[in-house]
């Protein structure tokens, strides 16, 4: 591998930790929201999540936030168990330690649509682990 490659390789895991980052600050600036990267904190995205759904927008309106708050949950269990994020053909996934793939930017999707959590997926992930 060259030294090209191996800086592009390296670059792609940067884009979750990039929309996580981008989350965590629109919350503090525009909901005074206060994330710490703790599993606890999840909750506070939950709820973020089940107001936006509230408001019944669609959901091309709300795919990005919905990709930062995924993101930020996958960060958390990237600082909570050292898991690391792949690229795929179907998007960005989190493999842990024990090689389980976890997919938090769709479970912030299936929040969205009431069929998720992401306090519960990183519950899930961590009792793996």
């Amino acid at each position: 591998m060259t030294a090209l490659q191996a800086t592009a390789t390296a670059a792609k895991p940067a884009k979750p930790a990039r929309w996580a980052a981008d989350s965590v600050s629109m919350l503090r600036e525009g909901a005074r929201l206060r994330l710490d990267h703790s599993p606890q904190s999840l909750w506070s995205v939950d709820r973020v999540i089940a107001e936006l759904r509230r408001e019944s927008p669609p959901y091309e309106a709300v795919a990005q936030a919905l990709r930062g708050y995924g993101s930020y949950a996958g960060e958390v269990l990237v600082r909570e168990l050292g898991a690391a994020w792949e690229e795929t053909a179907d998007g960005y996934l989190l493999r842990t330690p024990d090689g389980a793939l976890w997919d938090p930017i769709g479970e912030a999707r299936r929040t969205f649509e009431a069929d998720g959590s992401l306090r519960l997926l990183c519950l899930d992930a961590m009792r793996a682990n």
